[in-house]
């Protein structure tokens, strides 16, 4: 069965100047998914959204919804809220209601009001008052106030307290239930984790990781062992295809691992380690992992940087 897809981009590229920000970048996210978009700081996450929108001008590749190019039709049922929210300072709460009332055939106010009580905002005050996190609370409840189809988050939960955080995440589940399809990026890898269920990696402008979120963890591995004393070297296993670090600290030894670990686990076995575990990766560690492989570290490298 054919998966539907509700965007695809393909071989985007941007260049600023001499700036190379986004290589042949390429995505698919289906019809009523989550899909996280990860990377470092300047990694290109804000100008692929923009460049996906239409509100930076692509080099190079295509950007569809539902299988055709993006239109200003589509904005009544696609949202974007971008990592610093655009908003009128010197207007209420009330006022930008209004305005997103009158510009959106979908807005819905009983959704509206029941995302004001959520974030314990008082539409009466001027916006520009409002903490950060408070204003990133009045863009998500302006965007999913019109009911949209598709929306584009760029570090939605910025500035927000660790229950609004979880807010969020409770919200955008929610939506992309009720058949919704969401792309957002934070640094916070564990929001991401939690909510998406497909995720990109990209780093200096390049998509080095993609996959759905189960089928990433499951396949990474971690071989964690504890010595008596400090952590020997393991002659040769950096070479192994399959292992993507070795961390060397103190008494402690990890070797990140993709596909089977049992060759690697019974090479560390051998050193006769006090204790030796075998663990799934979390997101965290596929992150790291697929950023140092982007900087062309290579595993001894890796192990010399950080043992």
């Amino acid at each position: 069965m054919t998966t539907q897809l509700a965007i695809s981009v393909r071989g985007m590229t941007k260049r600023f100047g001499d700036t190379l920000a986004l290589d042949n970048f390429s995505i698919e996210v289906p019809i009523g998914s989550i899909f996280g978009l990860l990377g470092t700081n300047g990694a290109g996450k804000t100008t692929a959204f923009k460049c996906m929108l239409g509100l930076a001008r692509a080099d190079s590749g295509t950007t569809e919804f539902e299988g055709a190019p993006l239109t200003p039709a589509l904005f009544e049922r696609l949202t974007y809220v971008p990592e610093r929210p655009e908003l009128y300072g010197d207007l209420r709460l009330s006022d930008h209601l209004e305005l997103t009332r009158r510009s959106y055939k979908r807005y819905d106010a009983s959704r509206a009001a029941h995302l004001i009580s959520l974030f314990s905002l008082d539409p009466k005050k001027r916006v520009g008052k409002l903490s950060k996190g408070q204003q990133s609370a009045v863009a998500l409840t302006l965007a999913l106030a019109t009911r949209p189809e598709f929306l584009v988050l760029d570090e939605p939960a910025s500035g927000l307290d660790p229950v609004n955080q979880r807010n969020v995440l409770d919200l955008l589940i929610g939506e992309a239930a009720g058949g919704a399809t969401i792309v957002f990026s934070s640094h916070q890898i564990g929001q991401v984790e939690r909510a998406a269920d497909r995720v990109a990696i990209i780093h200096r402008g390049i998509k080095v990781l993609d996959g759905e979120v189960d089928r990433l963890k499951a396949d990474e591995k971690v071989v964690e062992a504890t010595f008596d004393d400090d952590a020997p070297s393991v002659n040769g296993l950096a070479s192994d295809a399959s292992v993507r670090r070795i961390v060397r600290a103190g008494r402690l030894l990890r070797a990140f691992v993709r596909g089977d670990s049992t060759s690697v686990a019974n090479r560390i076995s051998a050193l006769r380690p006090k204790s030796l575990r075998v663990l799934d990766q979390n997101l965290e560690d596929i992150f790291l992992n697929a950023v140092a492989a982007g900087d062309g570290e290579s595993v001894a490298r890796a192990t010399a940087l950080e043992g």
